[in-house]
Formats: C-alpha cells, sequence, structure tokens
C-alpha cells in the first residue's frame, strides 16, 4: 500500500493541495489512505508543515480530530471585518447564552436550558440545530426529552481541538463572599 513515488517534498505538496480543498478538518488516517503512505509519514510531514506558515497569514492546524488551514489569529480583526461586513449572520445575546449552556452542561435537555436561562429557549434551539452548532443526542431516561450537545462544526468555528478546550467557568463566578452579599442584600 505504500507509495514510493511520493518523497519528502511531493508528499508536502499533495497535503497542502488536499488541505486547500476540504470544508472540514481531515484525519491523518484519511490522508494517509488517499495518498498511500503511512500514517506516520503524514504525521511527521503534518509537523513539518506546520511551523512553516508561522510568518504566513494563514496557519495549519490540528482541530477537531483533524487537520486543515486557518487563517492565522493575529489577523483575525482583518478576517472578521471581511466576513461580517454586510451580513447579519452573527449570533445574538440569547443564542449566544443559550449555546455556552449546553456546551458547558451537555447532554443538556432544553427543559434544563430554560431553567437555567430563566426563558424560553425554542425558537434559539432552532436557530442553532439550523445553524449547525448543536444537535440532538439522545434521550433522557428519567424524562423522555431529548437531549442536546455541540457539533464538531461548533469545535471548529471556536477554533477548539475538544470540548476540554474550553475556558473553565470558575474565574467568571462569583466568590461565595460576594454571593453572601447578594443575598444579604435581598433579605434587607
Amino acid at each position: 500500500m505504500s507509495n514510493p513515488e511520493l518523497h519528502s517534498p511531493e508528499l508536502a505538496r499533495s497535503i497542502e493541495a488536499i488541505l486547500m480543498v476540504v470544508d472540514e478538518p481531515v484525519t491523518e488516517l484519511t490522508l494517509a489512505t488517499v495518498l498511500e503512505v503511512p500514517v506516520e509519514q503524514i504525521i511527521s510531514a503534518l509537523e513539518a508543515l506546520v511551523p512553516s506558515y508561522s510568518d504566513r497569514g494563514f496557519a495549519l492546524k490540528a482541530i477537531n480530530g483533524g487537520w486543515r488551514f486557518y487563517s492565522h489569529p493575529d489577523f483575525s480583526p482583518a478576517v472578521e471585518k471581511f466576513v461580517l461586513d454586510g451580513q447579519q449572520n452573527r449570533l445574538t445575546q440569547a443564542a449566544l447564552e443559550t449555546l455556552a449552556v449546553i456546551a458547558y452542561r451537555q447532554p443538556v435537555s432544553r427543559a434544563r436550558v430554560s431553567a437555567i436561562r430563566g426563558v424560553n429557549v425554542e425558537a434559539v434551539m432552532k436557530t442553532l440545530i439550523t445553524r449547525g452548532l448543536v444537535e440532538e443526542y439522545g434521550v433522557e431516561n428519567e424524562t423522555g426529552a431529548i437531549l442536546y450537545k455541540t457539533t464538531s462544526y461548533f469545535l471548529e468555528r471556536l477554533g477548539l481541538n475538544a470540548l476540554t478546550d474550553l475556558p473553565p467557568l470558575a474565574p467568571h463566578l462569583p466568590d461565595i463572599d460576594s454571593l453572601d452579599e447578594i443575598l444579604d442584600s435581598l433579605t434587607d
């Protein structure tokens, strides 16, 4: 199954050509299969390619279990302006809050998300599902409610490799003393 005609420079160029046309991250195994070389050779080639883009407007990253070209983070203001100018595809505050609850509590039912947010999230959930950021995951045994989770597209859009890469919530939560003060002020 080895392709003897594919040497290091040709292998790197073949990988680049494939990565230029993918819509989602592609795994090392897929690249190895298509190019008929061992996975270890693909991994070595990818790792050698990563630093070669350090002074470019794009970077090669391993995201969500696969590899893909992404715009370089240093140029995010320019890319954001290009992508967002004239577009109204931004998520609303309600959608962002709902998405955050799902991301940190998944799998989670729609009723639980509504309870956490304190509002009905029916329309917002439909938007998130339509945009491919959230999907059905299964059914809760006790209640029969449909459970939801974030998608691989969610990870890709956020530039995360896994959910464990989400920033911790603890630094953004009030400490216990602050909560006690708040509760005391409410009972006065």
